[in-house]
């Protein structure tokens, strides 16, 4: 797929503003500025290149960190003057070592749970490759299989009880068991929360299809 070069708009000094974002978890990592070239050098890498407006030279993300970007999509704009990098970063983004340069709050109205299922998959693969003593997760990958099935089938018939309920607390509390014991077996059995994305894409596609006949 090629796209129209002259719909991009770079500023006086030929640069355009782009955001990077975790295509997983929809993360703002960095902004940089990109130019022609390394725009181009993007899309012929599929690794992030950008301009550096300090030292006036080209500098590719991770060349020297091991903090890579593979870039997944590109996009731009409603005005064609900013960039939109959506990538899968094998490292953190920003100097400091942090994952994302986006780290000083000025106002935050309400906890930011949009991460939260990546953060839970991130902390059930570490107990599962670190376990801890005492800790639950730990305990069910021990345990094997038959009991994370077990649990799964008792949370899958508390979730039924409480809808029959209209239990709207309940529903969401054994939900929420069942959604953690589900990513548990996941994890187990090495089904990623990408399988399951790309599973109800093509299931999504095939619908649209489907319905276009």
């Amino acid at each position: 797929m090629t796209f129209d070069k002259s719909k991009l708009k770079y500023d006086v000094n030929g640069l355009i503003p782009t955001v990077v974002q975790d295509e997983k978890t929809g993360k703002v990592l960095m902004l940089a500025y990109m130019n022609e070239e390394s725009l181009n050098k993007t899309i012929e890498t599929k690794q992030t290149w950008f301009y550096s407006r300090s030292r006036q030279e080209l500098w590719n993300k991770g060349a020297t960190s091991g903090n890579t970007q593979q870039v997944v999509r590109i996009s731009y704009d409603c005005d064609g003057d900013t960039l939109l990098v959506q990538v899968t970063p094998a490292g953190p983004a920003c100097h400091t070592g942090a994952e994302t340069c986006f780290n000083e709050t000025i106002i935050e109205e309400k906890t930011d749970t949009r991460n939260v299922i990546h953060q839970l998959v991130a902390n059930i693969k570490d107990r599962k490759e670190n376990p801890v003593e005492g800790a639950y997760t730990t305990y069910l990958f021990e345990k094997g299989i038959d009991k994370i099935l077990k649990k799964i089938g008792e949370e899958s018939a508390e979730v039924i009880i409480g809808a029959k309920n209209n239990d709207k607390q309940e529903v969401t509390w054994e939900v929420s068991d069942l959604i953690y014991h589900t990513l548990v077996l996941m994890e187990l059995l090495g089904v990623s929360l990408e399988d399951l994305k790309e599973e109800l894409h093509r299931r999504h596609i095939e619908k649209q299809g489907e319905s276009n006949e």
